[in-house]
């Protein structure tokens, strides 16, 4: 990022597989710290519902987030999109073909699946509570970094 020239950033689309957990996560962030400065949205590959651990998360840092409906990749539309952050493997490489030949610059943060954590609520919860804290961070080191700079340019 030192020295690299990046265009203006007013839009970011999470996406992921479902837009169930890490995708609307990701939204529910950004747009807490960021929404009165750029638009932000989530989609997923497929549609899932709400998941309910990632509710409480961010429940729990005062965000509510149950009115958001989920939407999957094809109802977006990126003429209005800047910047795609893709957070499975999947959702990267689907975004990859759609994206091809537009000028939405596209990243990729591989960030686990907390759906796959078993054990008690708790360890459960623990594993939603590491994403939660994990996408919280790239969102102020990236998205937090580009506002900034567009302020001081």
């Amino acid at each position: 990022m030192s020295g690299e020239r990046r265009p203006s950033l007013q839009a970011v689309l999470f996406v992921c597989s479902l837009n169930a957990v890490r995708s609307p996560m990701a939204e529910a962030l950004c747009r807490t710290r960021y929404g009165r400065q750029i638009y932000v949205d989530s989609a997923g590959l497929q549609k899932g519902d709400r998941d309910p651990f990632m509710l409480a998360v961010l429940r729990e840092i005062g965000i509510e987030f149950e009115s958001d409906q989920p939407h999957v990749l094809e109802e977006v539309d990126y003429e209005g999109v800047d910047l795609v952050i893709a957070l499975s493997p999947e959702a990267h490489a689907r975004a990859q073909t759609i994206l091809r030949a537009t000028a939405v610059e596209l990243l990729h943060w591989p960030i686990p699946d907390a759906t796959q954590a078993g054990g008690t609520r708790e360890q459960r919860l623990h594993a939603y509570r590491e994403v939660r804290e994990r996408l919280d961070r790239l969102i102020r080191e990236e998205i937090g970094g580009r506002l900034k700079a567009r302020v001081t340019e």
